[in-house]
């Protein structure tokens, strides 16, 4: 088996090792790989491990040899999974390797906009504590969370384990789910979760958190008329899509101060673009797509990736999508 890892540097910077996918094969590892290199780079190996490196019919056609595809995370649309059917390629992801990260993530985004950390250890650096008249100063009006309204559209694992840790912090935690939720209408630890419809849900809401898949149904589906219902006084929490919100109409609701706060893992176009409307927002806090990016949680989706391509040469179908 001769194994090519085309875009290893974002899960795998040099802090942690190939081990277990390099015992599988030869293997070649590349941090980054330009898209138009993808066929050079992969021509002649069995198989391809890739994050966001993509393999439409254009790429697939000119690799022959190409069996397998590990794609190094949960989502899979940078693979033409209709071609590789015609071609007999397996692919596989990684799913549910970064829950416990994500929901991390997304609490520590709700925490900054009602505490303003980032905010005050700034001006503490800057020595505004040290001129300080007082024995405290605050540079925003921070919030408790408690008694608050979350509303979470998307009550997969990811959601319900925030709707645990809300619940915790004497959130009150309703969700919108796109389905039939059964009883998945609990959290994490078995405790309900009251559904609501999207529009209910939001009218209600001092906190959204946004935990859905990126899907045609919810492609902008925080837009100008969604805005509308949202009370001026509430946040918006976005650690799943970026293409879940429309980020002009957040930036101007944010600007005229119809929107108290926007805070996100992800973004429409990564990396982000200079152009982007919601650099220099006021109230936006931004990260660079990292709430998966703890060490254990990269070495938890490694490990996966390598099980899956064992499993694959031993003829099993371990998260196989194709």
């Amino acid at each position: 088996m001769r194994i090519v890892i085309l875009d290893g540097s974002a899960a795998n910077p040099g802090d942690i090792s190939w081990k277990e996918i390099e015992a599988l094969g030869e293997t070649v590892v590349y941090d980054t790989t330009d898209q138009k290199d993808v066929v050079e780079r992969t021509r002649g190996f069995d198989c391809a491990i890739t994050n966001k490196r993509i393999f439409g019919k254009e790429e697939l056609d000119q690799l022959p040899d190409l069996k397998y595809i590990g794609v190094l995370a949960t989502g899979y649309n940078v693979v033409d999974l209709d071609c590789c059917r015609q071609k007999g390629i397996a692919v596989t992801n990684v799913p549910e390797y970064s829950t416990f990260a994500t929901a991390q993530m997304t609490v520590a985004h709700m925490l900054e906009m009602a505490n303003k950390v980032g905010l005050h250890n700034e001006a503490v650096m800057k020595g505004e504590w040290v001129t300080s008249e007082q024995f405290c100063f605050f540079k925003q009006p921070l919030s408790e969370l408690w008694n608050k309204n979350l509303h979470i559209v998307g009550l997969g694992k990811i959601g319900r384990r925030v709707a645990a840790i809300a619940g915790a912090l004497g959130m009150n935690v309703t969700a919108t789910v796109h389905r039939n939720p059964g009883s998945d209408a609990v959290d994490c630890f078995g405790t309900p979760v009251g559904i609501r419809p999207l529009e209910e849900g939001l009218r209600n809401a001092d906190v959204i958190s946004l935990h859905c898949p990126l899907t045609d149904e919810t492609k902008g589906l925080i837009n100008g008329d969604t805005l509308k219902l949202i009370k001026p006084s509430a946040f918006i929490i976005n650690c799943a899509r970026g293409p879940l919100v429309d980020e002009d109409a957040v930036a101007s609701a944010l600007r005229d101060g119809r929107l108290a706060g926007y805070s996100a893992d992800v973004i429409n176009v990564e990396p982000m673009l200079a152009d982007n409307p919601l650099l220099g927002c006021p109230n936006a806090c931004l990260t660079p797509h990292i709430a998966w990016a703890p060490q254990e949680t990269r070495i938890r989706l490694i490990e996966m990736a390598a099980e899956n391509l064992k499993d694959f040469i031993a003829g099993g179908t371990l998260n196989r999508i194709v």
